[in-house]
């Protein structure tokens, strides 16, 4: 783990993966886990995952995904809570209440559609719908 969080903080990346092989992204969000989750679940399977920000929807699809170790540079409460109960190992340098938003103003929108779910799996749906919206965002401006 501590060679994926020198590669995370070193190369500035959003998120590095070690499965069959070591891969680092530099998306927004959740979106490059989110793509990784639905394109090629079996590379989460037994992963090691390095994330700059892990919230609760990100936690979700980490848990979902079959991840079994997670570092996170922030993670919110509730993330850090599911992934514990749910088996994963887990630490962060910074545990915060919830994730901000963007414009920092508010709730990471991910992070407020799953704060009522108990389980990881009531999550998805929730997460597949905002990804779903956005993509229709940005279909719309291009």
């Amino acid at each position: 783990m501590n060679r994926l969080i020198e590669i995370l903080h070193g190369g500035n990346h959003s998120l590095v993966v070690a499965g069959s092989e070591i891969r680092t992204f530099d998306g927004r969000g959740i979106a490059d886990l989110y793509r990784l989750f639905t394109l090629e679940p079996d590379f989460l399977a037994g992963a090691s995952v390095a994330d700059k920000v892990v919230g609760k929807g990100a936690a979700a699809l980490m848990v979902l995904g079959g991840v079994k170790e997670v570092y996170a540079g922030v993670a919110s409460s509730a993330a850090l809570t599911l992934l514990h109960n749910s088996g994963v190992a887990a630490r962060c340098d910074l545990e915060v209440p919830h994730i901000i938003n963007r414009k920092g103003d508010g709730i990471c929108p991910v992070e407020q559609l799953c704060l009522d779910c108990a389980k990881a799996a009531e999550c998805l749906p929730r997460i597949e719908q905002f990804m779903q919206q956005l993509k229709q965002q940005n279909d719309a401006s291009n």
